[in-house]
């Protein structure tokens, strides 16, 4: 049985104070979002966002403030935290709010994770280091479960003998963000369920296969695993506001390159110049047009995905959100 499709607000804590994005996400769920990815950044993309509030904070404010899923969108569990750290962190999150909390990974950037001044390894290393963390989390979760102390000794990751002592009856469901068919693949094997963002269909259905392949080598199912997208958009009343937001509040978006070895915004900064309107065709919708934005998710869903969190690129988040979730998000079918 296939899950119903969810469109949840994607918070960005680079773009607003901490206080704001709660406000913000409350808002959204009044209008009918459906729950909370938070952004886990150590810095902005670029010092115009200027923001970058600690995450597990902002996702316990928002367990008081909403009633829908909330999770990290995603973390590294890899450089500047041992994954035990996030496995407490994870675990004590789904205690106080129980079946709402998912716990979103990636293999790190630079942008945040140099800040504690390691050796910042090739993508090839992070993956790995990402894939031995999660083992370990598990390893935690399921300490936590049984109430039996769990080590491990691994090539980058060293755990005591030890357990979690606050954990909830299931352990929070763990997502691994990825965009390459190797670790699509590896995903499915280990974890329980895939994140990516906004990419050419053809590419995410290359995704999905892999993935699903994965799932199957680990002896489950993959029907009814959560296929979960991020979508950045840029809406406003007007085409030209809706580009001038893109272009001064995300220009990220608009870089068509990997960005996970750069190390500071203000690099960013620099980069961003360079960006030019027609560099985000293809990589992101810019329109007045709530329509245009409905088609562009709509093609999202009909290939599989079932949680779809949307993230406008302005810092006009009220109108958008009242917008999206009257002439959007109704209209939205599986």
């Amino acid at each position: 049985m296939a899950s119903d499709l969810t469109i949840g607000y994607a918070a960005m804590l680079e773009q607003f104070h901490p206080t704001e994005v709660v406000d913000l996400s409350a808002y959204a769920e009044q209008h009918g979002f459906s729950g909370v990815m938070a952004a886990d950044h150590f810095q902005p993309w670029v010092p115009q966002q200027g923001n970058a509030a600690f995450v597990w904070n902002v996702l316990a404010a928002l367990g008081e403030r909403t009633r829908g899923d909330i999770g990290p969108g995603v973390t590294a569990p890899t450089f500047r935290w041992h994954p035990a750290m996030i496995a407490q962190a994870s675990a004590t999150l789904a205690a106080m709010y129980p079946g709402r909390h998912w716990l979103g990974l990636g293999s790190g950037e630079a942008l945040n994770e140099h800040v504690v001044g390691g050796y910042w390894p090739e993508a090839g290393e992070r993956s790995n280091r990402m894939f031995e963390a999660i083992e370990i989390i598990k390893k935690l979760f399921r300490s936590g479960i049984e109430g039996k102390d769990v080590k491990h000794q691994g090539q980058f990751y060293t755990l005591e003998s030890t357990r979690l002592w606050t954990m909830p009856e299931v352990a929070p469901e763990i997502l691994v963000a990825t965009a390459g068919p190797i670790n699509a693949k590896r995903t499915g094997k280990c974890a329980d369920g895939i994140i990516t963002v906004g990419a050419p269909l053809e590419k995410i259905s290359m995704l999905f296969g892999k993935f699903e392949e994965g799932v199957r080598e680990s002896g489950r199912d993959p029907e009814g695993m959560p296929k979960v997208l991020q979508v950045h958009m840029s809406w406003a009343e007007t085409d030209e506001e809706a580009l001038a937001n893109a272009m001064t509040e995300w220009p990220n978006g608009g870089m068509k390159f990997p960005k996970a070895d750069i190390r500071s915004p203000h690099d960013f900064a620099q980069m961003a110049k360079l960006v030019r309107p027609e560099d985000f065709e293809g990589r992101m919708v810019i329109s007045a047009d709530p329509d245009k934005h409905r088609e562009a998710i709509q093609k999202y869903v009909d290939l599989g995905f079932d949680r779809v969190y949307l993230h406008n690129v302005g810092r006009n988040q009220k109108e958008w959100i009242e917008v999206f979730g009257r002439d959007v998000l109704p209209k939205l079918t599986r």
